[in-house]
C-alpha cells in the first residue's frame, strides 16, 4: 500500500498519537464512573500499567486501538503492507501477551476493550458490568 501523504508529515501524524488519556480510554472511563465504579488509572505498580486499574477487585482494564494492538477480524486492525508496521504490531501483540500472562500470575484479572467495541454502549455496559460485578455504591 503507497502512502498518500509525504514522509516528514507521515511521521508527524504518527508522533502526535498519545498512548495515555485517549479518546477510547476516556470514553470507558465515563461509563464506569456512570455506573458508579471507582478506579485508578495506569498504575505504575501493576504490570503493563493497565489503562484502568480496581486495585481492591484486582481487576485491571485495557482500552486496545485496533491499529496499534493488531486486532484479528477487524477492519481497522489491518496491518499495513511494511516490514517497519509488521515488526512493530508483531511486537506490539507479543507484549500485550507477556503482560497479560505476567497479570495473571500475579493474580489480576484482566479484561482488553478494542476501540470497534465501543460502538454499542449497551454492549460495553454489560461487558464491564459482568467483568467488574456490583458497584459498591
Amino acid at each position: 500500500m503507497i502512502d498518500r501523504i509525504s514522509k516528514e508529515l507521515r511521521s508527524r501524524v504518527m508522533r502526535s498519537v498519545k498512548s495515555k488519556n485517549t479518546k477510547p480510554e476516556l470514553f470507558v472511563r465515563k461509563v464506569l464512573t456512570k455506573l458508579g465504579y471507582r478506579y485508578r488509572i495506569h498504575a505504575r505498580k501493576v504490570p503493563g500499567k493497565p489503562d484502568i486499574v480496581f486495585t481492591k477487585r484486582r481487576k485491571v482494564l485495557f482500552v486496545h486501538g485496533c491499529f496499534w494492538h493488531g486486532h484479528k477480524g477487524c477492519a481497522r486492525g489491518a496491518i499495513a503492507d511494511s516490514d517497519f508496521w509488521r515488526k512493530k504490531i508483531n511486537a506490539n501483540i507479543e507484549r500485550d501477551e507477556r503482560i497479560l500472562l505476567q497479570l495473571s500470575k500475579d493474580d489480576w484479572s484482566h479484561l482488553v476493550i478494542w476501540e470497534c467495541e465501543l460502538r454499542d454502549m449497551t454492549q460495553i455496559t454489560a461487558k464491564l458490568t459482568l467483568f467488574l460485578g456490583p458497584t459498591c455504591v
